[in-house]
C-alpha cells in the first residue's frame, strides 16, 4: 500500500503557507503587469526553494533540532552570538510582521468581497487569530482552511484550461530576462515563495513528525513533490492572469483578483475569490506569528511550550503588529507587495546562516552538503542578494 505520508507532510504545510493573499496578488499583478515573461522567475523560486527547504528538512531531521536551535550551539556566547542573533532576529521579526500584515489585508479583501467594506474587519481577524491561538484550537481549524485554499488552487487550474493561453508564449515565459524592467515584481515572487520563516518551521516541524527509523529519501520525495505542487499553482495563477489581462487594467483590489475566474465561474467568481481569500489570508496568519515564537524560541532555547509567557509574547507581538499595519488605511494590495517583497531582501540573511550549517559535519556528519548542493544554494544566494541590493539602493 502507498503511504501518503511519503508524499505529503510538514512540506505540505510549507507550500500551503506560501499558497496565500501575496501568492494571489503577486502571481497575478506578474501576469497582468508583464504576462507570461516572470514564469520563469517563478521557477527559479521553486527550485530555490526546493534546495533551501531540504536542507532545512535534513537538518530537522538528522539533528530532531530545528534552525534556531543549531545556530544556538553554533554561537553559543561572545559577540559574535548577538551579531548573528540581531540579524536573524531582525529578519523574523520584521519580515514576519510585514508577512502577517499581508495575510490579515488580504483576509479583509476576501471579507469586503463578500460582505462590503468595514473598518472592523481587521480587528475581528485579529481577535479571532488571538483566541485560537491562544487556546491551541488552531489546527483544526488551519486544516479545513487548507482544504479550501487546495479547492481554489482547483479552480485556477480548470481556469487556465478554459482560457486556452498562448502555449508558444507560455514556454518562451520561462526563458530568463526583463531583469530591469520587473525586478520588483520578481522579487515579490521570490518572497511570496521562499519565505524565510519556512526554513525555522520546516526543520522544526520535520524533527518533531519524523522518527529516526524514517527515511532520508521519503522527506526528500515529500518536499519536492510539495513544493512542486504548490509552485505549479502559482504558475497558474500567474497563466490565468495572463490570459485575462485585457479584462484587467490594474490590480488594485480583490474585484480585480476575481476577474480571471470570471471565464469558469461568471459572477460567482467575486464570492469564489472573497472565501478564498479569507482561507489563504487566515491560514496563514495563524502560521506566521507562532513560526517566529518557534524560532526564538530554538535560538535562545527558551525551556518552555506553547504555554509559556515569552513563547505568547513574540506570537502576539507579531499578531498585534499586522493587526496595526492592516487598520492604517493603506490599500491591501500595497500591504502584501510590500510583504513579499521585504521578504526576498530578507531571505539571504537567513539563507546565509542554513546554508552555513548544513556544512558543518560535526552536525549532519556524512549528510553535510556536497559540492552540488552548494553550488545550487550559492547561485540562490547570489541572484536574491544581487536583487536585495537593487530594491535597498532605491530605498535609501
Amino acid at each position: 500500500m502507498i503511504s501518503l505520508k511519503k508524499y505529503f507532510g510538514p512540506s505540505t504545510l510549507v507550500a500551503a503557507a506560501f499558497i496565500g493573499p501575496g501568492t494571489l496578488t503577486t502571481c497575478t499583478m506578474a501576469g497582468v503587469e508583464s504576462g507570461y515573461t516572470l514564469l520563469w522567475a517563478m521557477l527559479f523560486s521553486v527550485i530555490a526553494t526546493i534546495i533551501l527547504q531540504e536542507m532545512s528538512a535534513r537538518l530537522g531531521f538528522l539533528t530532531r533540532e530545528g534552525l534556531g536551535e543549531a545556530l544556538n550551539h553554533q554561537f553559543p556566547s561572545g559577540i559574535s552570538k548577538w551579531i548573528v542573533f540581531f540579524l536573524v532576529i531582525s529578519a523574523i521579526l520584521i519580515g514576519n510582521a510585514a508577512y502577517e500584515s499581508g495575510n490579515l489585508s488580504g483576509g479583509i479583501m476576501g471579507f469586503e468581497l463578500l460582505l462590503g467594506e468595514h473598518l472592523a474587519w481587521p480587528l475581528i481577524l485579529g481577535i479571532l487569530a488571538f483566541i485560537l491561538m491562544f487556546f491551541g484550537k488552531y489546527k483544526w481549524v488551519e486544516k479545513i482552511l487548507i482544504g479550501l485554499v487546495i479547492v481554489m488552487s482547483l479552480c485556477f487550474l480548470i481556469t487556465a484550461i478554459i482560457v486556452q493561453p498562448d502555449l508558444s508564449a507560455v514556454f518562451s515565459g520561462f526563458v530568463p530576462g526583463h531583469f530591469k524592467s520587473h525586478y520588483l515584481l520578481i522579487m515579490g515572487l521570490i518572497g511570496t515563495t521562499v519565505v524565510p520563516y519556512n526554513l525555522f518551521l520546516h526543520a522544526s516541524t520535520i524533527s518533531k513528525k519524523y522518527d529516526k527509523d524514517d527515511s532520508l529519501k521519503d522527506i526528500r520525495i515529500e518536499n519536492n513533490v510539495s513544493i512542486i505542487l504548490g509552485g505549479t499553482i502559482s504558475m497558474l495563477i500567474i497563466i490565468t492572469a495572463a490570459a485575462s489581462a485585457d479584462q484587467i487594467d490594474n490590480v488594485t483590489s480583490a474585484k480585480d483578483l476575481a476577474l480571471q475566474l470570471e471565464p469558469l465561474f461568471g459572477n460567482h467568481a467575486k464570492s469564489l475569490m472573497g472565501i478564498g481569500l479569507i482561507a489563504a489570508g487566515f491560514s496563514s496568519a495563524l502560521t506566521a506569528p507562532l513560526a517566529a515564537a518557534y524560532a526564538i524560541k530554538g535560538l535562545f532555547r527558551i525551556d518552555e511550550n506553547e504555554d509559556g509567557k515569552i513563547f505568547r509574547l513574540i506570537w502576539i507581538i507579531v499578531l498585534l503588529t499586522g493587526v496595526i499595519v492592516s487598520m492604517s488605511g493603506i490599500k491591501p494590495i500595497l500591504i502584501i507587495k510590500f510583504a513579499q517583497i521585504m521578504n526576498a531582501i530578507l531571505l539571504p540573511f537567513v539563507a546565509v546562516f542554513l546554508v552555513w550549517i548544513c556544512n558543518k559535519e560535526e552536525i549532519l556528519g556524512s549528510h553535510q552538503n556536497k559540492i552540488v548542493q552548494n553550488i545550487a544554494a550559492v547561485l540562490v544566494l547570489i541572484l536574491t542578494s544581487l536583487l536585495s541590493i537593487k530594491t535597498l539602493s532605491l530605498i535609501f
